[in-house]
């Protein structure tokens, strides 16, 4: 990934050389319809790496190998990651061995060209 306007780093470069903080917040587009209603295809999502993870957060997470977008919930005495589409029965929720494969929260949504739809979530 890269920051919002910059060319990713050139291969075999390090966080040092992408130049931005990896801290910084970026935005993706929705793709799917795990996470409907609350989030449709196409919409465009806000990541703060740095945000405060709690039970209810939609979060941006690493599984298998690739990124994926769920709710992250409390579960007896660990975490979930959640697909919110009640449609969807073929997404189950995905146990977390520990909170390290969670790199962001989702804290707006932005419904392109539709300003007054968007909507924050911290």
């Amino acid at each position: 990934m890269s920051c919002a306007g910059q060319a990713p780093p050139a291969p075999g470069a390090d966080d040092a050389d992408a130049g931005c903080s990896g801290g910084e917040s970026f935005a993706l587009r929705v793709l799917g319809n795990d996470m409907q209603p609350e989030f449709n295809e196409g919409e465009i999502i806000i990541i703060e790496p740095d945000g405060a993870l709690k039970d209810g957060s939609f979060v941006l997470a690493r599984h298998a190998d690739g990124w994926i977008f769920r709710q992250l919930l409390a579960r007896g005495d660990g975490w979930v990651l959640h697909a919110l589409n009640p449609a969807r029965t073929d997404l189950r929720d995905l146990p977390l061995a520990d909170l390290s494969a969670v790199h962001g929260v989702i804290i707006q949504k932005a419904v392109p060209g539709r300003r007054r739809l968007s909507k924050f979530y911290t």
